[in-house]
């Protein structure tokens, strides 16, 4: 029963049908948040006071196509759940730089090209991200490097049971997080309603609806599969590894609660922590394997 859900939900052909169906929506929101931006700039609409947000520039309409691009990512991480540990927090990696990009493309638009651009916070916000998202990139370039070189212990027993488990936690988390994700948006334009028509003063930060949850939930679930995982390895590095990776995923969690230069810095002390741990691994782990030998 599990594998025949798994296969349905995580088979190559549900996946190829979730793809093509996220380039559509994905080509399909950013014509309409274009053509959305053209008609309010006519003055033929009138977004109120949520133009200030996602509609103040055609820049910023490409800020739509990333938010589903950045679903499918959310799915990718469930399907290779089941692989291996690390590709699993490289995809976190992934998609905590894919936000950064996101944001890129919603606050560009707001640059300030006066004399005093430097003394601008904002203008100091987005090239604080703009060099966050380079060290990002050379950094999960570099995760995926030391992927490939990582020693191959043997598991201690057959690690079958293991696998079904980690299929069973995909099957489980996957109805939650599309659920989580409907239900943050729904809220969001809920929230954007009452913001244009005065009944609240301030909308929640868009960049963390969702993404959020998402990490807190990353994070409960890596701990659950790593406890699991201790029936079936007794290799002191590879627990200390997946120990620093949950870590990582902690301090990217804490980064959605940080404000101003400290919230990239976060995300980058969290990649790098991850990175550095699998570097080390990789060390012990050539030691041990040659100890053996």
């Amino acid at each position: 029963m599990l594998d025949r859900i798994f296969t349905f939900f995580f088979g190559e052909k549900f996946r190829g049908r979730f793809e093509k169906l996220t380039l559509y929506l994905a080509i399909g929101s950013f014509i309409i948040h274009l053509i959305l931006i053209i008609l309010h700039d006519l003055h033929w609409i009138d977004l109120g006071a949520s133009t200030k947000e996602l509609f103040i520039s055609p820049v910023t309409a490409i800020y739509t196509p990333f938010s589903f691009i950045l679903i499918y990512e959310v799915y990718l991480l469930i399907y290779h759940l089941q692989d291996s540990f690390t590709i699993s927090i490289g995809k976190q990696f992934e998609i905590i730089s894919l936000i950064i990009i996101r944001r890129i493309f919603k606050d560009i638009s707001k640059v300030d090209l006066h004399s005093d651009w430097h003394q601008s916070s904002h203008n100091l916000l987005l090239a604080s991200d703009m060099l966050t998202i380079v060290l990002l990139f050379l950094l999960i370039y570099g995760f995926y490097r030391l992927r490939q070189q990582k020693p191959e212990f043997k598991p201690r027993k057959s690690i079958e049971r293991f696998v079904r488990f980690k299929k069973m936690v995909s099957v489980v988390l996957a109805p939650i997080l599309f659920g989580l994700a409907i239900y943050s948006l729904a809220d969001w334009l809920m929230d954007l309603q009452k913001f244009n028509m005065g009944e609240i003063s301030q909308l929640k930060d868009i960049n963390k609806i969702f993404y959020n949850e998402f990490f807190t939930l990353m994070v409960l679930f890596d701990v659950l599969i790593l406890m699991v995982s201790f029936k079936y390895t007794d290799n002191y590095s590879q627990l200390i590894r997946n120990s620093g990776f949950i870590i990582s995923t902690i301090l990217i969690r804490l980064s959605f609660s940080a404000e101003g230069i400290l919230n990239p810095l976060l995300i980058l002390i969290a990649v790098l922590f991850g990175v550095l741990m699998l570097w080390i691994y990789n060390l012990v782990g050539a030691l041990e394997i040659h100890r053996s030998a």
